[in-house]
């Protein structure tokens, strides 16, 4: 009985949800028809809430473009609660010096990863119309 607490001690559950979450964003393209999901954006308005623009034919760029600008904006999101955190932390320490450096800490690492986010955007996006702009100078 002990060896099984001493296996249950050693498993690292985030690398399991990890693995678990890279194996269902693989998976869930190649089963999605099969579920139904093949219909799912023709109840979805073409607007720019849902990210869709039904006037351009889908194409894999902007398919590409469109997850990674959700995915950006989601590690933005988490980034803004670390600072927010950090931040708490470091208000209230109340003198433990201890608790405000851990507070600071967190606020700083949260502004250079809200920063490498906002970098991140920028080079996605000049890359993506560069990689795009088949034409030139109003040919």
């Amino acid at each position: 009985m002990n060896s099984l607490k001493q296996i249950i001690k050693k498993i690292n559950y985030l690398k399991i949800a990890e693995l678990l979450l890279v194996t269902a964003l693989v998976i869930f393209p190649l089963v999605a028809p099969e579920l139904g999901f093949a219909q799912l954006n023709r109840n979805l308005p073409c607007d720019s809430s849902t990210g869709l623009n039904c006037s351009a034919g889908t194409s894999v760029n902007s398919l590409i473009r469109t997850v990674i600008n959700w995915l950006l904006g989601i590690a933005f999101g988490v980034a803004v609660l670390f600072l927010i955190i950090g931040g708490f932390w470091y208000i209230t320490s109340a003198g433990n010096e201890e608790t405000a450096e851990k507070g600071k800490g967190t606020a700083i690492n949260a502004i250079i990863g809200i920063v490498i986010i906002i970098l991140s955007y920028v080079i996605i996006n000049v890359v993506s119309n560069l990689v795009t702009n088949t034409g030139g100078g109003g040919q």
